[in-house]
């Protein structure tokens, strides 16, 4: 958190500096229709354009992205041209004297390799061109250049040159962002990967085994079963999104019910008490049924008697409040602390420390599970889940094939 507040102020401060810098160019002695002075007017008109020009740039540095922010970015600086480049070519130009595009790129290379901003003379013989400098800022993540934003006026001006700079650190907070938006996605995905990975070779095999013993005898309901188990791995494996709704991911559960059921027949009970209201909840993908597989594991292993898994998902105003519950061996409560602190091996946890984590990093530590249980006594586990969090949108669902 104290990173995330650190690079706020780095996002921001840049631009109330260049905000007071175009004030004090435009400031007239009357006020500005109840806005305020005029340092307060275009300090505003400042914030309101970057917040304009953020979220292509959230999306990081290309010929697109540049395009889309380069307008915004040359109003920030009040300059007659502005170009954003990569390290090899110009990505985007806004404003006069587009001609200076292969100028602005070879006279480039220092800034680019040392990463240190510069001011340079433009040779034109165009004489309607008001172009005669240029003010090269380096945008850096991770102290790697990416690129330049280059700003260009009809003279030389030491306010210009620190208002450019102040601007790219700006920028490149944004691309510093942008990267940490993409290694979070790329996370997502691994974990999605590892929790399917997770997915137990012998629940597959017992599965292909329960269905084969089947067909000799009871070939309709062996082919119910074939295609109980063709939806579930579809489902698993799908490559559509990272988040679904709670009914996608009951509909998956109810086919890995299916399976488990004829597998160990009237050992095990299952009920389940659904909200309708809550069906269209979305969540992260694969994040209930690992918690009903640990339900299975510990609800059986072990006992000869039988098992029952309850599975209830209620209406709990703003949020929705999903439960799994079973009667079986339990477990000792310090070993689930260090599964879920990631300091023992998952082996008797299937998915849980997985599942913790991936729901405190898209709701916040607040929505972590609340796990109930003791050894021999169950496991009750609690998943709360908002109806609504910016970002987290389920994907369509997919076709039946």
């Amino acid at each position: 958190m104290s990173g995330f507040i650190a690079g706020l102020c780095v996002a921001v401060l840049p631009l109330l500096a260049a905000g007071f810098w175009l004030g004090r160019r435009t400031a007239r002695s009357e006020s500005l229709g109840g806005l305020g002075t005029p340092v307060e007017h275009a300090t505003f008109q400042t914030l309101h354009t970057a917040s304009l020009a953020a979220p292509p740039l959230r999306a990081g540095l290309t010929e697109e992205t540049a395009g889309r922010s380069a307008r915004r970015l040359r109003t920030l600086l009040g300059t007659d041209a502005l170009c954003l480049t990569d390290q090899e070519t110009v990505l985007a130009w806004d404003g006069v004297g587009e001609h200076h595009r292969t100028e602005v790129m070879a006279r480039l290379a220092g800034a680019l390799e040392t990463g240190r901003g510069e001011a340079f003379r433009l040779d034109c013989f165009e004489p309607d061109c008001p172009l005669r400098w240029a003010v090269v800022a380096p945008l850096t993540v991770d102290d790697r250049v990416h690129g330049a934003l280059v700003a260009c006026a009809p003279r030389e001006s030491a306010v210009l040159v620190r208002a450019a700079g102040e601007v790219a650190r700006w920028v490149s907070v944004q691309l510093e962002l942008a990267d940490l938006d993409q290694s979070r996605t790329r996370l997502i995905e691994a974990e999605i990967k590892a929790l399917r990975a997770q997915i137990s070779p012998h629940f597959i095999f017992n599965s292909l085994a329960v269905i084969a013993s089947f067909v000799r005898t009871d070939p309709e309901r062996a082919r119910e079963l074939l295609l109980e188990f063709a939806d579930f791995i579809r489902y698993s494996f799908r490559r559509h999104g990272d988040f679904t709704t709670l009914a996608d991911e009951l509909h998956a559960i109810d086919h890995y019910l299916a399976l488990v059921r004829a597998r160990f027949g009237d050992r095990l009970s299952v009920t389940l008490q659904i909200a309708p209201e809550v069906l269209p909840v979305a969540l992260p993908f694969l994040c209930l049924q690992p918690l009903v597989e640990n339900a299975v594991k510990h609800g059986l292993e072990g006992k000869t008697d039988k098992s029952h898994i309850s599975i209830t998902a209620q209406d709990a105003g703003a949020e929705a409040l999903v439960v799994i519950e079973d009667n079986g061996t339990g477990m000792d409560p310090d070993r689930l602390r260090r599964i879920l602190a990631g300091e023992v091996s998952p082996s008797g946890g299937i998915g849980l420390s997985n599942v913790d984590d991936r729901l405190r990093q898209v709701y916040g530590d607040d929505y972590g599970l609340v796990i109930e249980t003791a050894v021999g006594a169950g496991m009750k586990i609690t998943a709360r889940l908002p109806k609504y969090q910016p970002g987290v949108h389920s994907a369509a669902r997919l076709p039946r094939q």
